[in-house]
């Protein structure tokens, strides 16, 4: 199957924009729309009972405009939030119930076309492999997402699966991008299980969001944090997204690859994880860091001797460029794909 016409029509507007624009604007790259008709009775009576937070707790794509109006985000990547849809033993069922999730995003980047970058969902585990695959594919080819998203931590297996990187092969072959939860949460996503992916195609990007965050202890996690910097300066086609992670780490990494220079400075992206995070805490706290990153008294030895390495264009591309030209390239290449076996994407 090729892409369909509204896909690459999608596909084609969301690529203009981002490739004018896409330079001036900041991007938060992990967000997690709900669409309140497939949140699941307990949770719509959990939310109804309590006012206040709880893990996952939906936030509507409208709320997240809100939120990015309010914090001075432009746009947002966009996925289903899986504390939403909830996995049982009947896969078929969990392929129904995790298609209507990634529908539901497709629908909210249509309501708001320049504020939501929508990307889709796949679980080989929930749904078995060849099920994944034509789940990602869809994705793809029918909702015009050029990223793909896989959680081995939500669902409890190895990011390096063979089942996980024929999806990740398939996704490769339509131009795509593969997209992971990699964090420090679980036993799942060790550090040399990413680098394999990242070694299958080696001139592919593949998104780690969370980059070794994602919840984990601050101790148990030091270990992944540190081999995910040493991994990072060392795999050109690894995109990063900054997301649940400890702060004093976010600025270490960001330090380590400016002063690597290009691509890895080119390499990370800033995010909050939204409902999991608030854009509010997380953009204003990036603000704030990026100021103190140019102060002369910054205790960081590499600052002193080169105070300018956060300079406008610096955090301009860390603030949202970075991530705007992996999907420039990301939509050129699906396109690309489409057209290429027989898809209306020319």
């Amino acid at each position: 199957m090729a892409l369909t016409d509204g896909a690459a029509a999608a596909l084609r507007a969301r690529l203009a924009w981002l490739a004018e624009e896409g330079h001036r604007l900041v991007l938060d790259g992990d967000t997690h729309a709900t669409d309140p008709a497939l949140v699941p009775a307990p949770m719509q009576a959990r939310m109804a009972a309590e006012p206040g937070y709880f893990h996952g707790r939906p936030l509507t794509a409208e709320e997240l405009v809100w939120e990015m109006d309010a914090t001075d985000v432009d746009a947002a990547l966009c996925w289903q939030n899986p504390a939403a849809t909830p996995y049982g033993d009947d896969k078929a069922a969990n392929r129904a119930a995790l298609w209507a999730a990634n529908r539901a995003i497709a629908e909210a980047a249509e309501r708001f076309p320049r504020r939501f970058i929508p990307a889709g969902w796949t679980d080989p585990r929930a749904l078995g492999r060849d099920a994944a695959i034509a789940l990602a594919r869809a994705c793809v080819e029918e909702l015009g997402f050029a990223v793909v998203k896989m959680n081995p931590a939500q669902n409890a297996y190895p990011i390096d699966d063979p089942d996980v990187l024929a999806v990740v092969d398939a996704l490769v072959s339509l131009g795509a991008v593969p997209a992971f939860h990699y964090g420090g949460d679980t036993s799942f996503t060790p550090a040399e299980g990413l680098a394999r992916v990242a070694a299958r195609h080696p001139g592919h990007p593949v998104i780690a969001v969370h980059m070794g965050g994602g919840g984990g202890h601050f101790v148990a996690s030091e270990p992944l944090y540190q081999a995910t910097r040493a991994l990072g300066l060392a795999t050109p086609n690894l995109f990063w997204i900054l997301s649940a992670r400890r702060d004093t780490h976010s600025e270490s990494d960001l330090i380590a690859f400016r002063a690597a220079g290009a691509p890895f400075d080119r390499a990370i992206a800033l995010a909050s994880d939204a409902p999991y995070g608030r854009m509010s805490w997380n953009f204003g706290g990036y603000r704030q860091m990026f100021a103190t990153l140019r102060h002369p008294g910054h205790p960081d030895p590499r600052l002193r001797a080169d105070p300018s390495l956060f300079d406008d264009e610096a955090v301009a591309r860390f603030m949202g460029g970075n991530l705007a030209a992996l999907l420039v390239e990301a939509h050129r290449r699906v396109l690309g794909a489409g057209a290429a076996t027989g898809g209306k994407a020319a």
